[in-house]
């Protein structure tokens, strides 16, 4: 069984860490990076050519991540790929013995380093999910039987603060339909924020994993908070950002922070850890927060 659905089954906090692959073949760094939150964490969750640039595929590093002794989970997006090639994918993950999938629609490529690359998006993140679940059926898409049937863990993503957030959670309905058993949130900096999602999906089952991008330092809060839908940074946090002596050490405080209060008030049932570029301080936040 999943080590990842084990954990929530067993009613435990579960932490996942992101960690991308390297532009190259070189793995040293994330395999060091992994290894450190060994024991720690139920599973390294692995970008699939993250802001639509090229990396090593997520499927690679993940069985270079469990022939670590570590457990992956694989992300997938509908940019890159058909359906052939999604169903080959999952089928290969399977062989891998690779049970968690996260599934993804994929940001447009002309936000990566190829802008002229051609999406594809024949199948959404509920599409893949929906894919997912036949297999883990013992059929492809069209209906022919498997000689051999991988099993899935299925993930999606949400954004809590989105307006109408209500349009958030009927895409979560959607997904749960299609296969889906835990979400990993985008990033949450605002208490409040988590505490009207969670109260408003507490219906829902699924698993919620909030999610956490430490901050740097007041510029990125800011040019997050103007950039990227459906983050918000209060301006508290931004203060403390300007004033701190360490602003790396006070991004990972601030991390550490946020996360214990999620866990004992009881706002989500585990974190999901997004350092970007930063994966060495993983140990660090946990730290922070006790775990």
């Amino acid at each position: 069984m999943s080590l990842l659905k084990d954990a929530f089954e067993r009613g435990e906090f579960a932490v996942t860490a992101e960690m991308a692959p390297p532009k190259g073949i070189n793995f040293s760094h994330l395999i060091e990076c992994a290894k450190a939150i060994k024991g720690r964490a139920h599973g390294v969750n692995v970008t699939d050519f993250q802001s639509a640039t090229l990396k090593a595929t997520s499927l690679a590093t993940c069985k270079v991540l469990k022939d670590s002794g570590l457990e992956p989970v694989l992300q997938i997006t509908g940019r890159d790929r058909n359906r052939i090639a999604i169903q080959g994918e999952l089928l290969s993950a399977g062989v891998f013995g690779i049970e968690n999938v996260l599934a993804l629609t994929g940001d447009y490529t002309m936000t990566g380093d190829h802008p002229g690359a051609k999406p594809v998006y024949d199948l959404d993140s509920v599409g893949i999910l929906q894919v997912a679940s036949t297999i883990s059926s013992g059929k492809d898409m069209t209906g022919h039987e498997l000689n051999g049937t991988p099993s899935f863990y299925l993930g999606a993503c949400v954004t809590p603060r989105y307006d109408p957030v209500e349009l958030q959670i009927l895409k979560m309905e959607k997904k749960i339909q299609a296969g889906a058993r835990f979400f990993q949130t985008q990033a949450v900096y605002d208490i409040d924020t988590l505490r009207d999602f969670r109260e408003k999906t507490k219906h829902l089952d699924a698993k919620l994993m909030v999610g956490i991008i430490p901050l740097k330092s007041a510029g990125m809060a800011k040019y997050m908070n103007n950039n990227v839908p459906g983050i918000y940074v209060p301006d508290e946090l931004i203060e403390r950002m300007k004033s701190a002596e360490n602003k790396i050490q006070e991004g990972i405080k601030i991390s550490g922070e946020f996360i214990r209060q999620a866990k004992e008030q009881g706002l989500c049932d585990g974190v999901h850890i997004m350092a970007i570029g930063a994966e060495e301080n993983v140990p660090l936040i946990l730290d922070e927060a006790g775990l």
